[in-house]
């Protein structure tokens, strides 16, 4: 299990909203040493957050101002609101803002109000606006275009990516040591950053040999890695056509993605109505009403033909099942969308292609500002904030604004935690997939690998 660095001074956090994301913050920002209420007009799920985790409950109408007040929203240096309705999350934390200038943050999924976030953000002075269903799909998107890829992580505004693959038996890397991965004509600008075997995921050193069937994350510039897996003679070819099943918002999305890179959206979705508005919001995409879970339908409109295919329904047992089919009877690069990870040990034992939980996307999001907004006094912030390998490894973009013990050192001379590793230096705008003899300045931003959990600021990598 890996160690947990624990803030000594945490923040006053308020939840509006105890689901499925609002479960996961306050499980995470509780664990990190904040001070965690959930509000909510449920007793049972107030009930069940508190008697899970460390946290204070109350139950009322998070729009209420009175609500908030017992609640203790005056002391609060944050409100989060994640309930179902997004114009209740606006209302709560327009609320918050006016009557105790808390920071607030609201997840907003309605298309419309989607593209106004800005506007939204700054007129009410939000502090953040995520939306889970475009930032799933903007991961989805990455998949497809990547197809080899089991997951794909973006830093660097998108310049530099960890993507996750499985060593298939005679790959180039199977029985390669890592100490000689630099002497292969076409791994000189990577950097392997974790490996999973067994279910054991390590950091691994010098001495480690890759074998068929661990999981490898690597490191590289979003142009190379193209080229690696090119050099790999990876067996996938480009996507050029992808099947959705489901016509919600994230498949609105995820069509509105994909048909900007020129790939063939076909979506099936089984309610008249909602096939009607698809057609007028997305015309270059082809959509069929008809019911995306029926086999013989399926091949009917010929998904054996597709070169990807993505089952975006809101219940997971039809987005796993549908999935299992399309792994049988095509070659597609397949996606996943999970919503609830109650069974994740099974779900992880199945041939699923990638998988996405959206809870998850958001949560990171939420948290990479909580961690860059309690520890502002340092200077140096979080960009970007992911959990690999089931929540086991972080990977963290900190942005150097000031000097400090890790700066002007060359890296091999820094005494550093174990589990880690500085896989990425973006040097304005220059990425460095970096040495032993490469230093951190002031101005970069700096990618880090660990196993370890909560670090805030970059000096926390030093043990």
């Amino acid at each position: 299990m890996s160690k947990f660095t624990k803030s000594s001074d945490g923040m006053k956090i308020m939840i509006i909203g105890c689901g499925k994301v609002g479960a996961t913050l306050a499980e995470r920002l509780s664990s990190e040493g904040h001070e965690i209420t959930v509000l909510d007009k449920s007793q049972s799920a107030v009930e069940e957050l508190t008697s899970m985790y460390d946290v204070m409950g109350y139950v009322g109408n998070g729009a209420s101002y009175t609500a908030q007040l017992e609640a203790g929203i005056e002391k609060c240096d944050l409100l989060i609101a994640v309930t179902k309705s997004d114009e209740l999350n606006l209302l709560c934390c327009v609320i918050a803002k006016k009557f105790s200038g808390c920071s607030s943050i609201a997840r907003v999924r309605t298309p419309d109000y989607s593209s106004e976030s800005n506007f939204l953000r700054e007129k009410l002075g939000l502090a953040l606006i995520i939306n889970p269903e475009l930032e799933a799909a903007r991961e989805i998107a990455h998949l497809i275009y990547l197809p080899d890829a089991l997951d794909v992580y973006s830093f660097a505004h998108g310049q530099a990516e960890i993507i996750k693959f499985k060593i298939e038996e005679g790959s180039k890397l199977d029985g390669v040591k890592l100490a000689d991965i630099g002497k292969s004509e076409f791994m000189d600008d990577i950097i392997i950053c974790t490996i999973e075997r067994n279910d054991d995921v390590i950091i691994p050193s010098g001495d480690y040999v890759i074998s068929a069937g661990d999981v490898v994350s690597i490191v590289a510039t979003r142009q190379y890695l193209k080229v690696f897996l090119k050099k790999l003679k990876s067996k996938s070819k480009r996507v050029k056509s992808c099947m959705l099943v489901g016509g919600g918002k994230s498949s609105y999305y995820l069509a509105k993605e994909l048909i900007k890179s020129g790939i063939e959206v076909t979506i099936i979705e089984k309610d008249q109505n909602r096939c009607d508005e698809l057609s007028v919001l997305l015309p270059k995409a082809i959509i069929i009403n008809g019911d995306g879970t029926d086999e013989d339908f399926l091949k009917e409109v010929g998904i054996t033909e597709f070169d990807s295919f993505v089952p975006l329904t809101s219940i997971d047992e039809e987005n796993i099942f549908l999935s299992l089919n399309a792994k049988q009877v095509s070659d597609a690069k397949i996606v996943t969308k999970i919503n609830h990870i109650n069974f994740k040990n099974v779900i992880n034992s199945l041939d699923l292609g990638s998988v996405i939980y959206p809870r998850y996307i958001t949560s990171e999001a939420i948290i990479a500002y909580v961690r860059a907004k309690h520890n502002s006094k340092y200077k140096d912030s979080i960009e970007t904030l992911y959990y690999m390998y089931d929540s086991r490894v972080e990977a963290i973009e900190f942005s150097i604004k000031k000097e400090s013990e890790v700066t002007d050192v060359k890296l091999s001379e820094l005494k550093l935690k174990e589990n880690l590793l500085i896989c990425v230096i973006n040097r304005k705008g220059t990425i460095i997939i970096p040495s032993g003899e490469d230093v951190i300045k002031k101005g970069d931003t700096v990618v880090v690998v660990t196993k370890e959990r909560g670090f805030v600021t970059i000096e926390d990598i030093l043990a």
